[in-house]
């Protein structure tokens, strides 16, 4: 006949006092409480272990921390563990792992991984950008918190400051790069859904507004101010040389000696400067040649052709051809970026083929196949149009001084 264990009552576990050695008070089903010689109380579960039938043990908490109605409830999810041939003790140590696992990761040390990957397709400058807006912004509230537990609740309270400023494109960045990262958490199995998929719809659009730039018209205003200007003589280059090429600021500020192939006249700029990460091959007039001439004596021994002021071995900063033209009287009319619009605008209403005029801007459609033809292509076709352009930016230039005219020095370009 089976054996019957009663089971215990909670007077009985309560009461039950230490010995010499420990000893157990049987619940039943593989339950116990082990009775220490210190006084202390431990619930243990005892079984075999699926497949090997090996008999082992598993902790389920200390008592009274652990009541006996709790600890009998522990031991009902073993048991369904074990019914699906599965170890109590390997499942909880398994879950214990992941637990740790999730709190490792938080939304900072997530955020350095999906920027690691988002480096592939952005410049190295928006890169930086993106980190110091989330450091500035988000890292102080949210950063230490483990990604499984950043709810949109608190992702708002975080952008809320910003948003009450009036920096609504600020705001929508952020929304847009946090959602980036939660979705590649997804994607790397860290959580299961987007829990701020729709954060943004908690703050205000911003208004659309394009890049501050001149009309056509306007741009003998521009040439004249830049030589008027009280600014250093390389900052002046540096926005020559920015209009004449129509590249970004950035590319612009970056530009080295070693990608300079003067015999053929051909900037080479690399993958990794560029916007959307693809080679860009611009032809150099001779306004632009002479502009490197010019610049030969002040930074010919650097890497770079326009290199800080506060420090040689870096280039120039790309806000520097902005501060700039605040500075000229510019600010709100005009930015940096702004220079490759009047371009486009300009070109366009010459008649030049649009898509010429595309490629000379860097920009790439979705199209790969469609991409790597225009790209070998267009070269010989974009050098008569930036020809046209850097002449045009002379003819501009009438009664005013050029840095572009001539080979050597300033040059008064003539009235006609």
């Amino acid at each position: 006949m089976a054996r019957t264990t009663k089971p215990l009552t909670n007077t009985e576990v309560q009461q039950a006092k230490p010995k010499d050695k420990e000893f157990n008070l049987v619940d039943g089903n593989g339950l116990a409480l082990r009775v220490k010689p210190n006084g202390s109380k431990l619930w243990i579960f005892n079984y075999y272990r699926p497949y090997t039938k090996k008999r082992t043990s598993l902790s389920l908490g200390t008592y009274p921390a652990i009541t006996l109605a709790e600890a009998r409830k522990r031991r009902a999810e073993a048991n369904e563990l074990l019914a699906k041939s599965i170890d109590p003790k390997e499942y909880r140590d398994e879950q214990s792992r992941i637990s740790e696992k999730a709190h490792n990761n938080t939304l900072e040390y997530i955020a350095a991984h999906w920027l690691d990957v988002k480096k592939a397709d952005i410049s190295v400058d928006h890169a930086t950008d993106t980190w110091r807006s989330l450091e500035l912004h988000i890292f102080p509230s949210l950063g230490k918190v483990p990604i499984h537990k950043v709810t949109a609740i608190k992702a708002i309270d975080a952008i809320n400051p910003i948003a009450t400023k009036g920096n609504l494109e600020t705001v929508k960045r952020l929304c847009q790069r946090l959602n980036e990262i939660m979705i590649h958490a997804v994607n790397g199995g860290i959580i299961e859904a987007n829990p701020l998929a729709g954060i943004s719809k908690a703050f205000k659009k911003p208004a659309k507004q394009h890049l501050p730039t001149l009309k056509p018209e306007e741009l003998p205003d521009l040439l004249h101010a830049l030589t008027t200007a009280s600014i250093k003589y390389t900052t002046r280059c540096l926005i020559e040389w920015q209009l004449n090429t129509m590249v970004r600021p950035s590319e612009a500020a970056g530009t080295r000696w070693d990608e300079i192939d003067l015999e053929a006249a051909i900037w080479h700029i690399p993958a990794e400067r560029m916007k959307r990460k693809k080679d860009h091959d611009v032809p150099l007039p001779r306004q632009c040649v002479a502009l490197l001439e010019l610049m030969k004596p002040i930074s010919g021994r650097s890497r770079y052709v326009f290199p800080s002021d506060r420090d040689p071995k870096k280039h120039a900063n790309p806000q520097t051809a902005n501060t700039a033209l605040k500075r000229m009287g510019f600010d709100k009319k005009l930015v940096a970026h702004g220079m490759r619009a009047l371009a486009s605008t300009i070109l366009n209403e010459e008649g030049f083929d649009g898509d010429v005029i595309e490629a000379a801007l860097a920009h790439i459609g979705n199209n790969e196949v469609r991409n790597a033809y225009n790209r070998a292509n267009y070269l010989e076709r974009r050098k008569p149009v930036m020809n046209w352009w850097s002449d045009h930016i002379e003819k501009a230039a009438t009664g005013n001084m050029s840095l572009t005219g001539g080979n050597k020095g300033l040059k008064i370009v003539g009235m006609k």
